[in-house]
């Protein structure tokens, strides 16, 4: 999906803005991290995709996402601004193994990460929560779905990835703005939160 056209008043940042903050889109391979970004985003995201050839075969596995013709490389950037004087500056993570230096790379700076999540995969997220608990990041969790067939349960979800009590998990498209919004407003207070 593509992001909302930029104007030109909002292509740069304003002289305004006083605070900006880094925040990161990570999940495992194909859960939707360009989708989401490119849903929030206020001007047209940087996006690294490349066409899946035969190179990656024995590298990504296309079991949960078979129509997956292209796959982000180094990263996706994305801008929201909040409010006058606030803005976000979202980085989406490769999800492939290979690319785990780029993603350690992204996370100086970083305030926390929303971790997206696909419900019928929650196998691939355990060496993504890893990597976000090795960096000490703050984290939510948004389960992608894309239907009434991904809704599982909280609880569920929490037992499944052992999350600890006051980790957020919210429910969200990544096709969709509002919902899209409601799980970065989820990470931000929790962010808040913990730095209170």
């Amino acid at each position: 999906m593509d992001s909302k056209g930029a104007s030109p008043d909002n292509v740069y940042v304003s002289n305004a803005v006083t605070t900006a903050a880094k925040i990161l889109v990570v999940g495992h391979f194909a859960v939707g991290k360009t989708t989401f970004i490119g849903t929030l985003s206020e001007i047209p995201p940087l996006r690294t995709e490349e066409k899946m050839t035969q190179a990656s075969v024995d590298h990504d596995d296309l079991r949960g996402a078979p129509d997956k013709e292209t796959t982000t490389v180094a990263l996706d950037f994305g801008r929201l601004t909040l409010s006058d004087e606030l803005v976000l500056y979202l980085f989406g993570t490769p999800g492939q193994h290979r690319f785990t230096q780029v993603w350690e790379d992204m996370t100086h700076g970083a305030l926390g990460a929303l971790l997206l999540v696909d419900p019928s995969r929650l196998a691939e997220t355990f060496p993504v929560i890893d990597l976000v608990e090795k960096h000490g990041l703050e984290f939510a969790i948004a389960v992608n779905s894309f239907g009434p067939q991904g809704q599982y349960p909280e609880r569920e979800i929490r037992e499944a990835l052992d999350l600890l009590p006051d980790t957020p998990v919210v429910y969200c498209d990544a096709r969709d703005e509002a919902s899209s919004a409601e799980a970065l407003i989820a990470l931000v207070r929790h962010l808040l939160i913990r730095a209170a």
